[in-house]
């Protein structure tokens, strides 16, 4: 029987239930993934095996064993996914799955370092005690056991391979995961429908250089390059959170992408991607959803260590502090690194190239450093679009987001504005209320980027607004001030607001009085 994208994500489900009321939600991912990635090496590595096996059955070992070697990668008997199941009842099954997940690693080293190593599966810390440890992990097994992740098993459609089908559940529960963690997932998801849109405005071709400064689990990466099935794509991408490294790096290698670049570090402080002379290297595609208003997000270039709040030294952060001269149009302020990594973005640039970030709606209007940054921006030609999204959007946070497009080599100096987030003509939403997380539809999706390439006025969706206009309102980029989403009021009759209330006042009077007859009638 094939294994469909829904066996796998039941699977995936079964282990974030056997970890709930242990550990808190936003955790799971960090316990269920890496069991089901050695589930899949394990099985993928166990089929190519037994193919070279009916090869060479008449061969003598040796051959057989040298043919292994040529494999793309290792999976030792002691590591392999069955033989933990064999040992789940041992009275050390977590560091028997520690000490597995770090030889796969060893083993892999090119391919697979920094995957499996990020969490302790014999921590009684997180886990619990020894005994309830120990029956999570057997019940966390028993959870994947079933499930063949053979790729002659999978069920494909059209057009699939049994990558694409088992990516497309990874990512897809890396969504759930999210939802169930809430706030905390959104430092390593951005919701599907916006990493739609964000890959079709940045149109990566083959050849192109994409990257992702801030990239959580890779799924908006790998969203971008797949997008238009460009061939020969490179992908970077740099996170400073290691779980998240971990997931990105898993995510690639399901989806078969072999040669991706995934750094862990800080993208500001320690940027992991520099040309041969030293200086930043540049990208075709740049997609981001950062971290919204990054308080302290200059600590890393602290040389000394001086105190900020207090002290007899005081660190504060200046141009000349960064070699690669991200901040000369302007240093952000310490509390909000939003224009921080925009910048960041910006010189990473290639002519020609495009950026897609989202970012929380005050880097559009907030003053002092911040305005003279985004002056800067604009006179130098290079913002090209604001897309305002709906509110409710994001895991991480209930306020709207706005997607910011940048290009360089501009033919025109005027900038798109977009509000995606009131009322189409028909009176209808242009998303998907709902009760927890609000939505976009295909339809929403498909009428933003119409508006983007279309690059025309439509009334109360989109404007195109003039350089001159964007001076007139002192380079503030609020929407509303160039999208008039306002809805008039229906005009009030007073008359016969006042003929309704003097029928009700007569309504209420006949009431009282049959309500008084009643009450004498029962002798109240």
């Amino acid at each position: 029987m094939s294994t469909t994208k829904k066996d796998i994500t039941s699977a995936l489900m079964r282990g974030a239930d056997s970890l709930r009321d242990t550990i808190d939600a936003a955790n799971y991912k960090d316990y269920v993934l890496p069991i089901m990635f050695v589930k899949y090496l394990s099985d993928c590595y166990n089929e190519e095996v037994e193919k070279l096996e009916k090869e060479y059955s008449g061969a003598r070992p040796e051959r057989l064993e040298r043919q292994k070697r040529y494999l793309p990668f290792r999976v030792a008997e002691s590591c392999n996914f069955k033989t933990l199941f064999d040992q789940r009842y041992a009275e050390n099954i977590g560091e028997l799955i520690n000490m597995a997940m770090r030889q796969i690693e060893a083993d892999n080293n090119q391919q697979l370092a920094g995957v499996l190593n990020t969490v302790d599966f014999n921590s009684e810390n997180a886990l619990g005690t020894k005994d309830h440890k120990n029956a999570i992990l057997r019940t966390l097994l028993e959870d994947f056991e079933p499930l063949d992740l053979r790729p002659s098993q999978i069920e494909v459609k059209e057009g699939q391979v049994p990558a694409d089908v088992i990516g497309d559940a990874y990512e897809y529960m890396i969504g759930e995961f999210a939802r169930m963690a809430g706030k905390k997932a959104g430092s390593f998801y951005t919701p599907a429908a916006v990493s739609e849109i964000m890959a079709r405005i940045v149109n990566v071709q083959s050849g192109d250089r994409v990257y992702d400064p801030t990239c959580g689990s890779g799924s908006l990466l790998i969203k971008a390059a797949k997008k238009q099935n460009a061939s020969q794509v490179t992908i970077y991408g740099q996170e400073v959170n290691g779980s998240s490294v971990a997931m990105a790096k898993m995510n690639m290698y399901i989806h078969e992408i072999r040669d991706a670049k995934i750094a862990w570090g800080d993208t500001l402080a320690n940027p992991a991607f520099k040309d041969d002379d030293g200086n930043l290297l540049l990208f075709d595609a740049i997609v981001a959803n950062m971290p919204f208003s990054k308080d302290k997000w200059a600590a890393g270039f602290n040389p000394g260590g001086e105190a900020v709040g207090s002290g007899v030294k005081q660190f504060k952060m200046e141009p000349s502090l960064d070699r690669y001269h991200r901040f000369d149009w302007g240093v952000p302020p310490a509390s909000k690194g939003d224009w921080a990594f925009l910048l960041h973005m910006i010189k990473s640039l290639a002519i020609d190239g495009t950026i897609a970030a989202v970012a929380p709606h005050g880097v559009l209007f907030r003053g002092s450093a911040e305005g003279k940054i985004r002056q800067r921006v604009i006179e130098e030609n290079i913002l090209d679009a604001v897309i305002g999204l709906p509110e409710n959007l994001f895991y991480g946070t209930s306020i709207p987001a706005c997607i910011l497009v940048f290009k360089k080599g501009r033919k025109t100096d005027d900038i798109l504005f977009i509000d995606a987030s009131k009322k189409d003509e028909n009176g209808d939403l242009r998303y998907i209320k709902a009760t927890n997380q609000n939505e976009l539809g295909e339809k929403h999706i498909d009428d933003i980027i119409k508006a983007y390439k279309n690059r025309a006025d439509v009334d109360k969706f989109a404007h195109v607004a003039t350089l001159e206009e964007i001076r007139e309102n002192d380079f503030n980029l609020n929407i509303p001030r160039y999208v008039d989403t306002f809805e008039e009021e229906e005009l009030i009759d007073i008359e016969e607001v006042q003929k309704s209330i003097a029928d009700l006042k007569i309504e209420i009077a006949e009431a009282e009085a049959k309500m008084d007859e009643y009450l004498r009638a029962l002798g109240l």
